[in-house]
């Protein structure tokens, strides 16, 4: 495989950015994630921590450990928020000249 090859979109993490990982010392998944950054974007790492388990096992041969934990947003967010958010928004595009 190429090492351009992007396995956290979210982070721009290419597979050559976790084959360094591996070459310094960092070969599970949390330590690769604090190296490289993937699975700190919007997805929260749901889309790239299947992918890059998977090549840690295949480049360290040692089998996948368990996936990190998914952190909450800093702050919570109260759906009435956004959904206020929303009918602003609405308010808004309604009031515009056509």
């Amino acid at each position: 495989m190429t090492a351009r090859l992007v396995v956290c979109r979210c982070e721009d993490v290419t597979l050559g950015d976790v084959r360094r990982a591996v070459e310094h010392g960092y070969r599970d998944v949390e330590s690769v994630k604090r190296y490289t950054g993937f699975g700190t974007g919007w997805c929260q790492g749901k889309q790239c921590s299947a992918l890059v388990a998977r090549v840690l096992a295949r480049l360290t041969g040692e089998p996948p450990d368990a996936p990190f934990t998914a952190r909450p947003p800093f702050r919570p967010v109260a759906l009435g928020h956004l959904a206020a958010l929303l009918a602003d928004e609405e308010s808004d595009a309604s009031r515009k000249p056509r």
